[in-house]
C-alpha cells in the first residue's frame, strides 16, 4: 500500500497527521499532488468544536480538512477528457459526489494527494497556467466566496460600500468591488495591519473601528443622507459584514440611510444585542451570501490576470512540516491574516 500524509480534526483545538492510503483513480477520476492548502475559518471552527456534529445524536466525529487546494495532476482516468499529467489545477470542492472536500465529506485538500472524482474540467476541476506559483492559486476557492458576496450586492460603479472585516474575505470582495469599478470602496476592522493591506490591495480609505466612530467617518468620506425617518444618515449605499460580530450589524443600522442593503458573508455569532427592528428606520435590506454557486471557477482568470494584488493577502506560507504551526497560526486572533500550507515538489 502507498500511503501519503493527511491532515483531520483531533482532540479539540488539535489537528492530526495520519499516514492514508494514496487514493488510485478510476477511470472517470484524477488524481492531484497538492502543492499549497490555505487554511479558512471553518477549518479553525471545526478544530474548536474538535470536529463535526455528524455522528449519532450530533455526537463529534473526526473529518478530514482543506477545501482550499491547488496541486498538479499525476494520474488521469482514461474516460477523462482535458487533463492531463502535469496540468496545474485548481478544485471545486462542492464538485465532489462523496461530499464537500474538507467540510465534511469524505476527503479532505490538506493531504499530499487529492482524489478528483468524475473529474470534469470546469465543472470539478480547472486548470490554470504555470505562471501563477500554487500560493496564490490556492486562494480560487476564498476569492470565489468574496465574488459571491460582491455579485449579491449587485454593486454599481457609483455605489459608495463599506466592507467590515478585513480578513481574506472582506478584501477580497474589496478587491473585487473595485475590479468591478465601483466608485468608492472603504474597509474598516480593528487590527491597524490588516487597514494597511486593504489599501495596499486598493480599498480607498479605511476605519480603525476601535478607534473611530464609524458612522461619523462614513459620512464624512461617503456625505451626508436620512433614513426613512429624515434622521440623518451616512450616504453608504452598501454594508458588506464580513467580520461576523453583533457590532457590525448595529453599526449598520445606526449608519444606514433609506435604501441601504447589507449584504452578509460572514457567519453570524449569535446574539441577543442585534437590533432586528431597527432596520425599519432604513427600510435596510438584508441579503444572505453563502459560497460560490457559478463563482469558483468565474474568478480563475482574473486570479491569473491579477495575481500580484491578490498575492497580497498571503500574509504567511508554511510547508506541510509544520502544518500544526500553520492551523496554530490560523486559529490565533490577530497572528495572521491569511495562511497558506504550502507542499514540497
Amino acid at each position: 500500500m502507498t500511503t501519503m500524509k493527511s491532515v483531520r480534526t483531533g482532540e479539540q483545538h488539535k489537528i492530526a497527521v495520519f499516514d492514508a492510503e494514496r487514493p488510485a483513480p478510476g477511470p472517470k477520476d484524477a488524481l492531484t499532488r497538492i502543492r499549497a492548502c490555505g487554511i479558512c475559518g471553518t477549518d479553525t471552527h471545526f478544530l474548536h468544536l474538535g470536529g463535526a456534529p455528524f455522528g449519532p445524536g450530533g455526537a463529534m466525529v473526526s473529518l478530514p480538512l482543506g477545501h482550499e487546494p491547488a496541486g498538479e495532476i499525476v494520474e488521469v482516468g482514461a474516460e477523462v477528457r482535458g487533463l492531463k499529467v502535469g496540468d496545474r489545477v485548481v478544485v471545486n470542492p462542492q464538485g465532489a459526489p462523496s461530499g464537500i472536500i474538507g467540510c465534511g465529506g469524505r476527503l479532505g485538500g490538506m493531504s499530499e494527494y487529492l482524489l478528483i472524482e468524475d473529474a470534469v474540467v470546469g465543472r470539478s476541476v480547472t486548470v490554470f497556467p504555470d505562471t501563477v506559483p500554487f500560493d496564490v492559486a490556492a486562494l480560487n476557492e476564498p476569492m470565489a466566496v468574496a465574488r459571491h458576496c460582491v455579485n449579491r450586492a449587485e454593486a454599481k460603479p457609483t455605489d459608495k460600500v463599506v466592507v467590515f472585516g478585513a480578513g481574506p474575505i472582506g478584501l477580497g470582495a474589496a478587491i473585487w468591488l473595485k475590479l468591478r469599478g465601483v466608485e468608492h470602496v472603504v474597509v474598516a476592522d480593528v487590527i491597524p495591519e490588516r487597514l494597511q493591506t486593504a489599501l495596499a490591495v486598493g480599498a480607498d480609505a479605511v476605519i480603525d473601528s476601535a478607534a473611530e466612530d464609524v458612522t461619523a467617518r462614513l459620512t464624512e468620506l461617503h456625505g451626508r443622507a436620512a433614513n426613512a425617518l429624515g434622521q440623518p444618515r451616512a450616504g453608504t449605499d452598501i454594508y458588506i459584514d464580513a467580520a461576523g460580530a453583533p457590532a457590525v450589524f448595529n453599526t449598520t443600522v445606526e449608519s444606514a440611510k433609506w435604501g441601504a442593503k447589507l449584504v452578509m458573508v460572514a457567519v453570524q455569532k449569535k446574539s441577543d444585542a442585534i437590533d432586528l427592528g431597527g432596520m425599519l428606520r432604513s427600510e435596510l435590506t438584508l441579503i444572505a451570501s453563502q459560497g460560490y454557486p457559478t463563482e469558483i471557477f468565474e474568478v480563475t482568470p482574473e486570479l491569473v490576470e491579477h495575481q500580484q494584488r491578490f498575492a497580497k493577502l498571503i500574509s504567511h506560507r508554511v510547508p506541510f512540516s509544520e502544518v500544526e504551526r500553520a492551523f496554530e497560526l490560523a486559529r490565533t486572533p490577530g497572528a495572521a491574516e491569511k495562511v497558506v500550507v504550502t507542499f514540497e515538489p
